[in-house]
């Protein structure tokens, strides 16, 4: 059982980080856009991603590690007026609340996807969340 959770770990993190370059890059080229500093941290998100799924696929312990640290990254959905962060690649299933009156609890999923948000602004609903894939993946890389 724990050979197929971290090869299918591995293999969400290996086409999500290649398709999240993919798309790292087409929002990198028009250069000198402000998008650009969001785009290149992005792209070593998505790489670092990618070699930790490839190092998991080859049952490397640093691939363990590795992933380990890309699922964390995975883990926190902030949207604020002030600051918004989100990450997922491969696939996520995100709980959400808002915190704005009346609170209200969202579930939201997608399989085959990739997604990077960093923003000095958002919108102005709040809400804070978490990747349940993403916790879920990194239990189970804990377990040797």
């Amino acid at each position: 059982m724990r050979n197929f959770l971290f090869r299918l770990i591995g293999i969400l993190e290996v086409a999500g980080g290649f398709f999240g370059m993919v798309s790292m890059l087409r929002r990198l080229l028009p250069f000198g856009s402000h998008d650009s500093i969001v785009a290149v941290i992005g792209l070593a998100f998505y790489a670092f991603v990618l070699i930790a799924g490839v190092l998991l696929l080859e049952n490397s312990e640093r691939g363990v590690t590795f992933s380990g640290w890309a699922q964390l990254l995975q883990l926190p959905l902030i949207a604020t007026p002030v600051f918004s962060y989100g990450f997922h690649c491969g696939a996520f299933v995100n709980v959400w609340a808002t915190l704005h009156l009346p609170a209200q609890l969202g579930l939201d999923w997608h399989v085959a996807s990739e997604g990077f948000v960093l923003a000095v602004a958002g919108p102005s609903l709040s809400r804070i969340g978490i990747n349940l894939l993403a916790l879920r993946s990194w239990l189970a890389l804990r377990i040797r």
